[in-house]
């Protein structure tokens, strides 16, 4: 697979006309096709931040012809305000009843959170959220998972933030929600910045495409081959933006 976040991250690094990049490597697609992958660390974007100046700012600066951007999802909820305080999600009875009997097993990471257990609630409604959990509850022996989250739908499995343990304070007392317009929100951005752009809520376990521009270059097999081994990192790394450079 070539680089990996995994590895020291002073070998990766990479300075380029006053952006601090990191090189991910090489990764070769199932159909041969090889990319360059490079994680472009930003500041930590606020609620209400402009994506196409952040584009503008971090991406273009080292972009070449040929080269398309992943654009982290959770950065772009931060933008779009597509987010919510804890002082605007309370939890009620079911919320209060639930999450302490919810596990990564049962109703999925951070469902222990009355808080964000509540916003699936807002979200969805407390049947389809109370009906998830049981069936998962109930599945959860035979060793069946993800059921909760196929019940309640991708919205609310697109939920981010609330966690005490976040390296971030800021997550610790707001949440984030993927947009549902991402499509419209790639068009715009490639528009105002020039360059293709797909929305990703990539981690180590998955890498959920939300949308791309409607004449991004690479299908979206190709665009999971180029994101396989999560180039954007986890924790403190601040690296939500992803150049991606296809060769030929």
């Amino acid at each position: 697979m070539g680089n990996t976040p995994s590895k020291n991250l002073e070998e990766q690094r990479r300075e380029l006309n006053g952006v601090t990049y990191f090189d991910r490597g090489t990764v070769t697609g199932k159909n041969g096709r090889k990319y360059d992958r490079f994680a472009i660390q930003t500041h930590f974007v606020e609620v209400g931040e402009d994506q196409a100046e952040l584009v503008k700012k971090y991406v273009l600066p080292i972009a070449q012809e040929g080269d398309v951007l992943s654009f982290g999802a959770k950065v772009m909820a931060m933008c779009t305000r597509n987010v919510f305080t804890k002082e605007q999600v309370q939890p009620g009875f079911w919320a209060k009843l639930l999450s302490p009997h919810a596990s990564e097993t049962v109703a999925g990471i951070g469902m222990h959170d009355p808080y964000k257990l509540q916003l699936a609630i807002n979200m969805v409604g407390a049947p389809r959220v109370v009906f998830a959990s049981v069936v998962s509850a109930i599945t959860k022996p035979f060793g069946v998972k993800g059921l909760f989250y196929k019940i309640v739908g991708k919205g609310v499995a697109g939920i981010d933030g609330f966690y005490y343990r976040s390296s971030f304070e800021r997550y610790k007392d707001l949440a984030l929600v993927n947009n549902e317009n991402a499509q419209e929100l790639c068009d715009e951005l490639e528009q105002k910045t020039g360059i293709p752009v797909v929305l990703m809520d990539a981690n180590d376990i998955d890498q959920n495409q939300l949308g791309k521009c409607t004449d991004f270059p690479l299908t979206d097999e190709e665009i999971q081959d180029a994101m396989a081994d999560n180039p954007s990192g986890q924790g403190g790394e601040l690296t939500p933006l992803i150049l991606i450079r296809p060769l030929s």
